[in-house]
């Protein structure tokens, strides 16, 4: 308890958030300045790394996180690598800020998604919901000698919530606007939205995944490339391809879509099976491999511009886009399109870092849960109250 009565005295707190998501491309790790906490919360960059996951580390993560068969040993090493991986960025990450591991408050881990089961689902005769991220949080605290908060998701899914979409809660934080309806498009390897009425509370946050983000547009360009890309750069492949109006339609032709918020999806839902079919249809209508690509870009813009359209409570003034969406020109250039009356700008256009903007969300996160305050928006995940979410590791 003495390490967190000393974080409630404390004005000023240099906390690590950590984020690696359903891509499985790397480690995002942000040093960041706290300055109180829930509505009076102030935030300020200090540093920002990514570390590539290695091919052989994302290789097995994509084989447990895609269902394949896996031994408890596997399942065991992998957790326990995760979080030597990730005590290695936070290290990482204070050398190049400057920073002592000592002066270091807080750390918030989201871990690794390996599974997402968001809907009720019988597991020997009893209906239930889970999720399952890893990576060791005590190995990081050991490390580096300071609280850890990790594995959000369940506490709001045991409140009976989807665990998702977490970072709405932040995003209320740090984004609020007295003037302008404004909506943040996350494209990571799946999309997700919130949208803040203009002055509106926290309560009046609607978030949903809008789909897949760049899921598939990265396991299309890998396949195209042979494995010497992992994505679409800029969105230069997808724009050498012409869309496919057959194609498109029939992605478009997708039960999740039409689903009513609060709902989440991931990988088990657009992972290798999809892809595998999809390139059977693209393969029967005779596409070749950039009109594959720049169709399924396309479809990430439709699934957006879609889900705005049916489920937004007001249509946003302004759409800032965030992820490793934000650099991709083509995509950007379609969300334009499909959405005229609404200004479309990444985080960087607003003097931001869309690179870190999530793995900040995981740093604010922890704050709030050491100073015992509620961090999950209800509106957006479907939790029957606010909770604290987020284990702790001391």
């Amino acid at each position: 308890m003495q390490r967190l009565k000393a974080l409630w005295e404390k004005t000023d707190r240099l906390v690590i958030g950590l984020m690696s998501g359903t891509s499985a491309d790397g480690i995002d790790a942000v040093l960041v300045c706290i300055h109180g906490c829930g509505t009076a919360t102030k935030v300020r960059q200090i540093a920002f790394t990514c570390t590539p996951f290695s091919p052989d580390v994302r290789k097995r993560i994509l084989h447990v996180a895609a269902g394949e068969p896996a031994t408890a040993e596997e399942w065991c090493s992998l957790k326990t690598l995760l979080g030597s991986l990730y005590a290695d960025c936070c290290e990482t990450l204070c050398e190049k800020a400057g920073v002592p591991l000592s002066m270091i408050d807080l750390v918030g881990n989201h871990g690794q998604t390996i599974w997402h089961i968001p809907r009720e689902t019988i597991y020997l005769d009893r209906p239930l919901r889970g999720t399952l991220q890893i990576g060791e949080d005590a190995v990081i605290a050991e490390r580096l000698g300071c609280p850890v908060v990790g594995d959000f998701r369940v506490r709001d899914m045991a409140a009976g919530g989807q665990g998702a979409p977490l970072v709405p809660y932040t995003e209320y934080l740090l984004y609020r606007d007295e003037e302008k309806h404004v909506a943040l498009q996350n494209i990571g390897g799946i999309g997700n939205v919130t949208i803040l009425p203009a002055g509106g509370r926290l309560c009046d946050v609607t978030a949903f995944d809008t789909g897949p983000g760049n899921m598939i547009i990265d396991a299309l360009t890998e396949k195209m490339t042979g494995g010497k890309m992992t994505y679409d750069e800029g969105g230069l492949l997808a724009a050498g391809g012409t869309v496919s109006d057959k194609l498109l339609a029939h992605m478009m032709d997708d039960p999740y879509l039409s689903l009513t918020p609060p709902k989440t999806t991931g990988r088990e839902k657009y992972g290798p099976a999809y892809v595998k079919e999809l390139l059977q249809m693209a393969e029967a209508l005779h596409l070749p491999p950039a009109d594959t690509l720049a169709t399924a870009t396309r479809f990430t813009a439709e699934t957006i511009a879609c889900g705005i359209r049916r489920f937004a409570p007001v249509m946003p003034d302004r759409m800032i886009v965030g992820g490793g969406g934000s650099k991709n020109r083509t995509l950007l250039r379609s969300l334009d399109r499909l959405l005229p009356d609404c200004e479309i700008l990444t985080n960087e256009d607003l003097g931001l870092d869309s690179d870190a903007k999530e793995a900040i969300a995981f740093a604010v996160l922890a704050n709030e849960a050491v100073f015992g305050i509620c961090n999950n928006a209800p509106g957006a995940t479907g939790a029957a109250r606010p909770v604290v979410m987020g284990k702790l590791s001391l």
